[in-house]
């Protein structure tokens, strides 16, 4: 269907509608923007087993089957704790004080850092170890960053505008979250256009969302590529913001007759208004050699299947490449205890369109790999061409590949793997590092070198980066400098309850042990295994108990929620 069969009148209408009310989201004041987001978080519980269980339905289970904990996780929960982030920046600038405390600003080897996570006692109590800073770019001055936080609410709002929201068709919240970005961090008012594959969500966030569609500030449409093309060349819409794949961006901007190419080259777009975007790549998981013990490959194996496996892989975050040392004794093991997780792993199905497709050509390309659990997870334990499909190409479904490194020391391995991650993967949102404390400790400047070197928007620490796209405070987005005419991962951050500027990227860490094991490693915490990870056994009673602490945070809901997440 192209643009010329459409009916465009109620799109026109739409744009006109929600234009016409720029000026009144721009001069609602604050303590009107934090009441809206105070009585949008009932709303967000009150409709969170429904977002929660549409999406189980949708992707073949039942709302009380062990992998509806990640339609709770990456739904309601999301939502209720970006919310919460930007409550907490809000209520600082209405109280009088700067956004940021000027403790977690500072300096170190020359760069401006900020230290975002945690960022209140409640994020310190439940997520007990896990941490967030903010790299900036170079050049910025730690005042520089602090006077730049928050710049819609300190005197240097932006102009009235239309931002278009291209959905996300594989996570709830992404396109609830990118509405709040647009409304709260830039100042504009929005159209979202849903994304075909989950549309069912529409009625359930214009429930979330009422009182900002009721006073005009927000619309949600339905359609495909015919809408959206149409919509984004809209002259009443001034900024475009979407999540998906470098292709669809490409198509948005270059089209795709047989002059793309060339305008591309030319750098003729069809579309020259403001864009951001989130375009996800091939996500690699660095394994650091060390002394790990056999409950350490246990634990890191449930860790590294889960940033796999996840949403059965339909993440732009997902690990699709797992980094190895080719020398060290524990690789065999791990990727045993790998296996045995795959194997474990309740069934499901890969549900995303063209998933079976993508999944064909791993296959053959790869006759013999391994097949695990219902059939539908593959691994592929030794990939030795480096122009192979899943080295070079998102594959967007349930298959992991291992690369193999050289490396007779962890500061030797890690120097192939920054330059591997940097300069053979394709994308630069997010990248995971696994590295064991006591190798840290015995190789400092190695791993320190490592974590400066990643050149990707979000790289986690013995944490899954994909954890990023959830806390709120921790900005979301490829690694700067990408351009219109080679795409990457997108360009821009969401989120960032901060508001911060001239971010390079978000460094964040967990503990590498759950507690109290880290008091082997010397990685202490108060942390059991994560809610998040697959192998969790309460999973889904936590974070929905968890979903409605964040939503109202009270003592009294404290015991239940503890006594769940230990029970994992």
């Amino acid at each position: 269907m192209n643009s010329s069969a459409l009916d465009t009148s109620l799109l026109d209408r739409t744009v006109a509608d929600v234009r016409a009310h720029a000026a009144s989201w721009s001069a609602t004041p604050l303590s009107e923007r934090i009441a809206l987001l105070e009585r949008l978080m009932p709303r967000v519980v009150a409709s969170a087993g429904e977002i929660a269980g549409a999406g189980a339905r949708a992707k073949g289970y039942g709302s009380g089957s062990p992998w509806a904990a990640e339609d709770w996780i990456g739904g309601p929960w999301a939502l209720a704790q970006n919310a919460a982030a930007l409550l907490h920046v809000l209520r600082r600038i209405a109280a009088g004080r700067d956004p940021l405390d000027g403790r977690t600003v500072h300096e170190e080897n020359g760069r401006t850092r900020v230290d975002v996570f945690p960022a209140t006692g409640w994020d310190t109590l439940l997520l007990n170890g896990f941490t967030a800073q903010v790299w900036m770019r170079s050049g910025v001055t730690a005042e520089q960053a602090r006077a730049c936080a928050a710049g819609e609410y300190r005197g240097r709002q932006g102009d009235p505008g239309l931002a278009l929201v291209l959905g996300a068709g594989n996570v709830a919240a992404i396109t609830a979250l990118d509405i709040l970005h647009k409304l709260y961090a830039e100042g504009q008012v929005v159209i979202a256009k849903m994304n075909p594959v989950n549309a069912y969500l529409r009625p359930h966030f214009e429930h979330v969302f009422a009182e900002f569609v009721e006073r005009g500030w927000l619309r949600f449409v339905d359609g495909g590529a015919a809408e959206g093309g149409y919509l984004t060349r809209h002259e009443g819409v001034d900024a475009i913001h979407v999540t998906g794949s470098d292709r669809t961006h490409d198509a948005i901007v270059w089209g795709t007759d047989e002059d793309a190419e060339r305008r591309r080259r030319d750098d003729l777009p069809l579309i020259a208004k403001p864009f951001s975007s989130e375009l996800g790549g091939v996500s690699p998981c660095i394994v650091a050699p060390g002394p790990w013990s056999e409950a350490d490959l246990r634990f890191q194996a449930e860790h590294i299947v889960t940033s796999k496996m996840n949403n059965s892989g339909h993440n732009c975050i997902a690990s699709q490449i797992l980094v190895l040392p080719r020398d060290w004794d524990g690789t065999e093991r791990l990727l045993d205890e790998i296996r045995k997780v795959l194997r474990r792993l309740p069934p499901r199905a890969d549900y995303y369109p063209g998933a079976a497709d993508r999944l064909a050509s791993v296959r053959a390309a790869h006759p013999t790999a391994e097949a695990h659990g219902d059939g539908c997870r593959l691994l592929v334990p030794d990939i030795t061409d480096h122009d192979d499909l899943l080295v070079l190409d998102e594959v967007f479904g349930s298959a992991l590949g291992v690369v193999r490194l050289s490396g007779a020391s962890p500061a030797e391995f890690l120097r192939q793997a920054v330059d591997f991650a940097n300069d053979t993967l394709p994308g630069t949102l997010g990248a995971t590092l696994i590295v064991h404390p006591r190798t840290e400790k015995a190789h400092r400047e190695a791993v320190r070198t490592a974590i400066a070197e990643l050149r990707y928007g979000t790289l986690g620490v013995n944490c899954w980066s994909g954890v990023g796209f959830l806390l709120g405070f921790t900005p979301w987005g490829a690694f700067p400098g990408h351009t219109r005419q080679d795409i990457g991962s997108g360009i821009g951050f969401v989120h960032n309850a901060f508001m911060l500027e001239d971010v390079e990227k978000t460094v964040l860490r967990a503990p590498f042990t759950p507690a109290p094991r880290g008091l082997v490693t010397g990685d202490v915490s108060l942390s059991p295994r994560p809610p998040y990870f697959v192998t969790h056994r309460t999973a889904l009673t936590t974070v929905q108990r968890l979903t409605r602490f964040t939503a109202a945070p009270s003592l009294t809901k404290l015991p239940a929620l503890l006594a769940s997440a230990l029970r994992g």
